[in-house]
C-alpha cells in the first residue's frame, strides 16, 4: 500500500496562463514563472526557495513580490500554506486534496500521506464540526 501520493504532472506556461485565468488571475510572467515552480516542480517549497528557483531560472524578483503570488494562489485555491512549527515557516503545497503530512528530520523533507492510511476515530460531540484538519507526523523514513 503506497502512502505518498500526488505525483506531479508539468504543465507548459499556455497551461498554466489558463489555470491563472480560470481563477481570474492575470498571467502575468512572474506569476507564470512561480507558479512553473510550485505546480510543477517544487515540493513543498518555502517562498525563500521558490524566489532561488525563480532567480536562476528567468529573472530576478523580490521575495515580496513572491510572497504577494503565493498569497494569491492561496487564496484562489491553487495552492495551500503550511505553517509548521519545524520549520518556523510556511511552506506551499500544490496538493490541495486533503491530506497528512510526513516530515522527515533526517533529510528534511515533506510527503504527502493518504489519509485513509491513518485509522483516526474521533469521537467528538455532537456539538463540534470540523471543517479542516492538518495533521503533522514526524519522524525518519527509513528507506
Amino acid at each position: 500500500m503506497e502512502a505518498l501520493f500526488s505525483k506531479k504532472v508539468c504543465l507548459t506556461p499556455t497551461e498554466i496562463e489558463q489555470r491563472l485565468k480560470s481563477v481570474s488571475i492575470q498571467p502575468t510572467m512572474q506569476r507564470i514563472s512561480i507558479c512553473r515552480y510550485v505546480l510543477c516542480e517544487a515540493d513543498h517549497p518555502t517562498a525563500e526557495e521558490v524566489k532561488e528557483w525563480v532567480d536562476s531560472r528567468s529573472f530576478k524578483m523580490s521575495l515580496a513580490t513572491v510572497y504577494n503570488t503565493l498569497n494569491i494562489l492561496v487564496s484562489v485555491g491553487l495552492l495551500r500554506e503550511f505553517k509548521f512549527s519545524c520549520l518556523g515557516k510556511s511552506v506551499y503545497d500544490s496538493n490541495i486534496v486533503d491530506h497528512y503530512h510526513f516530515f522527515d528530520v533526517k533529510n528534511g523533507k515533506f510527503h504527502d500521506i493518504d489519509p485513509s492510511l491513518l485509522s483516526l476515530s474521533s469521537q467528538l460531540p455532537a456539538e463540534f464540526q470540523v471543517d479542516k484538519t492538518d495533521i503533522l507526523l514526524t519522524g525518519n523514513l527509513i528507506h
